[in-house]
């Protein structure tokens, strides 16, 4: 088995490397998901024009909180890492650089950005699809009101998930989690403008 696979193997059967992940990705999944929503509400609202436009606004945002997911999550997991290894040196008294807990640390820390990043992704550009559509399938408002439908679907995937790995009634944590979606739809409607 090539060395690259053995360390994720070794780093997705720890727990805590697991947890950690997932967290950022249904996080950051969710605050994708909702943006997307704000974004598709709005722009059908504010008489965009077409689909295409509402996919260049919802791509830009997907960089943007792709990027800051990304990036975020690496800095503070690295300063976290860092902060660990260093309690580890001074209870040891040696150095620890080039072994295996640091190069595990550095793993986890790629494992925890590429997740972060993934969320935020999934949780706006699926929404988008209904507007690759627009004009010969749905008008922008059908095709906003499927998005809308969408992004309640990819938070409540969210909440099933983490529902089930916590062993709760994962449709009851479904309903919490798309019910957020309903929330900011509901409120881009009403606000003025």
């Amino acid at each position: 088995m090539p060395p690259i696979r053995r360390a994720l193997r070794r780093l997705l059967a720890k727990d805590d490397v697991v947890a950690i992940s997932r967290r950022y990705f249904v996080s950051n999944g969710f605050d994708g998901t909702l943006t997307a929503i704000g974004i598709v509400v709005g722009a059908v609202l504010s008489g965009v024009p077409d689909g295409a436009t509402v996919i260049k606004i919802g791509l830009g945002a997907a960089v943007g909180l792709g990027t800051s997911a990304v990036w975020s999550v690496w800095e503070i997991e690295r300063a976290e890492t860092r902060a660990s290894i260093q309690r580890i040196e001074r209870a040891m008294l040696t150095d620890l650089d080039d072994t295996r807990i640091q190069r595990e640390q550095r793993g986890a820390r790629f494992l925890h950005a590429v997740a972060s990043g993934l969320g935020p992704l999934i949780g706006i550009l699926i929404p988008l699809v209904p507007f690759l559509f627009e004009g010969s399938v749905f008008s922008m408002v059908e095709a906003g009101v499927v998005a809308v439908g969408l992004g309640v679907g990819v938070l409540g995937a969210f909440g099933a998930y983490m529902g089930s790995i916590s062993e709760q009634r994962w449709y009851v944590a479904a309903a919490r989690m798309g019910l957020a979606g309903l929330v900011v739809a509901g409120i881009n409607v009403v606000l003025p403008g």
